[in-house]
């Protein structure tokens, strides 16, 4: 019994002996949907051994846009004014990966280490967009898909337990819904139903900076 008892109480203290970490990043993103811009994250941490550990992390990126591929869709579907099209097209995509991580890193010397960091997760993107019919007013919708990301970077120490950091990293998930726009002829006063579908390819490069603290 006593035996047992150690065991536990081992396994206990070992557990919380590991170091949990929490990771602040910020850095430039640059999705295929839109145009770059700031990217800002948090992974929380927690090691394995001294050369891998998990966790999680969130990431938060918004930009306002016109969306350029709908206009095009919308001028080959037979809607020809393109200053209308381009309000119809007027988006505010605030992209929230949400992902569980694994990372090795390998030390080069006492004070820096380099790394490689995979990750998957959701995608989840809350789009804010003007409908066909109605191009002044907001719709909100809310799509996901499936994420994953590849890292490498470099850190190295500032004290006891804080780090910075510099990676590179590869995003891929194209969140996305269909929906149907209805016109009528003015001629023959017919209805017609034309099929969109929107895909946000947020696949792309993040090149980011961060600081890193052990507790």
């Amino acid at each position: 019994m006593k035996k047992v008892l150690a065991i536990v109480i081992l396994l206990v203290v070992s557990n919380f002996a590991q170091d949990k970490t929490a990771l602040i990043k910020l850095g430039y993103y640059s999705p295929e949907a839109t145009n770059g811009g700031l990217v800002l994250g948090y992974q929380g941490a927690k090691a394995i051994d001294e050369n891998f550990e998990y966790g999680w992390s969130f990431d938060w990126f918004n930009k306002n846009y016109v969306d350029k591929k709908l206009v095009k869709e919308f001028e080959l579907a037979g809607f020809p004014n393109s200053e209308l099209n381009e309000l119809r097209a007027k988006t505010n995509v605030h992209n929230i990966p949400i992902m569980l991580s694994l990372t090795g890193k390998y030390r080069l010397d006492r004070r820096f280490d380099v790394y490689v960091s995979g990750s998957f997760g959701v995608d989840v993107l809350l789009i804010f967009y003007r409908s066909y019919q109605n191009p002044e007013d907001d719709n909100l919708k809310i799509a996901g898909d499936f994420a994953y990301m590849f890292s490498v970077g470099g850190i190295t120490s500032i004290g006891s337990r804080s780090e910075f950091l510099a990676e590179l990293s590869y995003f891929s998930a194209e969140p996305g819904w269909q929906y149907e726009v209805e016109t009528v002829s003015s001629i023959t006063n017919t209805k017609t139903k034309k099929v969109f579908e929107r895909i946000f390819d947020m696949s792309g490069i993040m090149a980011r900076i961060g600081f890193k603290f052990y507790y």
